[in-house]
């Protein structure tokens, strides 16, 4: 098969869709793999590393889509990218589809093969190919959100550990999935008060056993939420729902009970937002200001550490494309339940429950 690599387009997105080390693995299973120029720099891999690899380095991103039977990729296409996608195509890359319509409707239109890093689910349920952003998102939140609570980036101006004397800042956890327990784990690391919540009660039982005791558990539920938003300085969006979009957990009016200059961030942002005022932003302008409420919701947060994003993902996605490389995407997805499972659009087809409801679609829109 002729595999794509293009250079990331999204703003500020330095990751790129495979490693060098990807890429000779592709090639030593007899595939021909074209990579855009300059498409792995941001991610410290460079043209040489990827020719040396066995790829053939092509000048643009246009060159790449036109000569290749399947594109493989990090972030969803964006509308430049939108006509340069062919017929048949298979494009393989994180999508998102419930948060975006637009994006839906162009990819319907452009018949491809839409298959969803985010959707692809094993047999225990977990996300195997959503897992190590979802850790490096949430572990990033943290980092960001202490860094949006200094007063100069107007936020409360608290530190998150604390020191001798002061109490520590308290952080509320929203969701005790990959992204909400990494999001704790950093947090209760750097000495701060945290409360993660979730429904699911095996979840906050895991997180009970797992975490210190300066972690605590509680129940989601609208009542607790709007009680403990008054006292913690920093707010985690952690809450998913496979290929759906998030529920919005904090409404707007719930904001004027929040103290000035606490922090959000909403991790899932990708799905819509589990805080009714989140929308998309990026690393070049990623916070804005409500009701004296700073929300940080960068929708592509590994981007910001691209070395380590691109080197995990690789490493999880690698196996997936293979298979479909080796054998096509009918026979791929025929032989492995879990890749299957990532199918979203096939030729103009929503084949992914999900994405119909999320748009309030009555019918499989073709």
């Amino acid at each position: 098969m002729i595999v794509g690599i293009p250079k990331e387009i999204k703003n500020n997105e330095s990751r790129v869709g495979m490693t060098p080390a990807g890429v000779f693995e592709m090639v030593k299973n007899n595939h021909k793999v074209y990579v855009q120029s300059e498409a792995g720099e941001g991610s410290g891999f460079f043209n040489q590393d990827y020719q040396q690899a066995g790829a053939i380095i092509l000048d643009t991103i246009g060159q790449v889509y036109a000569m290749s039977e399947m594109i493989v990729k990090v972030k969803e296409p964006i509308a430049e990218e939108y006509d340069l996608i062919q017929e048949g195509q298979i494009l393989f890359t994180y999508f998102h589809f419930a948060s975006s319509e637009a994006l839906t409707k162009a990819m319907i239109k452009q018949k491809a093969v839409c298959i969803a890093y985010e959707t692809v689910e094993d047999e225990e349920g977990t996300l195997p190919l959503l897992t190590p952003m979802s850790e490096v998102a949430g572990r990033m939140a943290i980092q960001q959100g202490a860094k949006y609570l200094e007063k100069p980036a107007k936020g409360r101006g608290v530190l998150l550990g604390g020191v001798p004397g002061v109490a520590p800042g308290k952080v509320l956890v929203l969701g005790a999935g990959v992204v909400g327990v990494q999001a704790a784990k950093m947090a209760a690391g750097l000495g701060a008060h945290v409360t993660i919540m979730d429904i699911n009660m095996k979840r906050l039982r895991y997180v009970n056993d797992v975490m210190p005791p300066h972690v605590v558990t509680e129940f989601s539920n609208e009542f607790n939420i709007r009680r403990l938003i008054k006292t913690h300085d920093l707010i985690i969006g952690g809450v998913l729902l496979k290929g759906a979009k998030a529920p919005n957990l904090i409404t707007r009016d719930m904001l004027k009970e929040m103290r000035p200059g606490t922090v959000i961030v909403d991790v899932a942002v990708d799905q819509g937002g589990c805080v009714e005022t989140t929308r998309p932003t990026t690393h070049e302008d990623p916070i804005y200001i409500i009701d004296d409420v700073v929300h940080y919701s960068v929708a592509n947060m590994p981007g910001a550490v691209p070395y380590t994003s691109t080197m995990a993902l690789t490493n999880v996605t690698l196996s997936y494309a293979l298979k479909l490389a080796n054998l096509g995407w009918e026979a791929a997805c025929e032989k492995d339940a879990s890749l299957k499972k990532g199918l979203n659009i096939v030729k103009g087809e929503v084949v992914y429950q999900e994405i119909i409801e999320a748009f309030g679609w009555e019918e499989v829109i073709a």
